[in-house]
């Protein structure tokens, strides 16, 4: 089940055409995932379907107006979480890397520990899918302020981050 972090990851990268080569593909691994549920895979096929009758170009353009331009929709975490010149912001990041480091898994250069896509790259080498969704529950919050933020302008990514904090919340219920 781990498997739909990795999807959800790729889909809140920034855009490249591998993904876009990749399209079918993407749709039979969600097509057969019986532990994801029918909203969910619906949600997903949806943003597939919006995004592949893009080029790489417009698709890059949507991410960077959607993520980059506007600070209220950054995919980085502790951003919706402490205010910008909050001391806590810095100590939480060291934790989460020191964390990721502590299972072997590496982040790439640059890249900050609370980035939406790597978090959701971590979240899915975890072996155990109850450990995974109780990890992801802890990012509640902020999914839920992004999602939020995206609805209000009607982003296509807007149902990614809402699959994102629904899976959290399975940790909740399975509790």
């Amino acid at each position: 089940m781990t498997q739909i972090y990795k999807i959800l990851s790729v889909l809140l990268e920034y855009p490249r055409q591998d993904l876009l080569d990749n399209w079918s593909e993407l749709e039979t691994i969600i097509a057969d995932m019986p532990d994801l549920n029918a909203q969910d895979k619906s949600k997903l096929n949806d943003f597939i379907g919006w995004a592949s009758q893009l080029s790489l170009t417009e698709f890059q353009a949507k991410y960077v107006d959607d993520f980059d331009m506007t600070a209220e929709n950054s995919l980085y975490l502790t951003y919706h979480l402490f205010d910008e010149q909050d001391r806590d912001r810095g100590p939480a990041l060291i934790e989460l890397a020191e964390l990721y480091k502590s299972t072997g898994f590496e982040i790439g250069d640059g890249e900050l520990p609370d980035y939406l896509p790597l978090i959701l790259e971590y979240v899915s080498t975890m072996d155990d899918t109850q450990s995974a969704r109780a990890f992801l529950n802890q990012t509640t919050q902020a999914m839920d302020i992004i999602a939020s933020n995206l609805e209000k302008n009607t982003s296509p990514y807007a149902p990614l981050l809402r699959v994102v904090e629904h899976q959290g919340q399975l940790a909740e219920i399975a509790a």
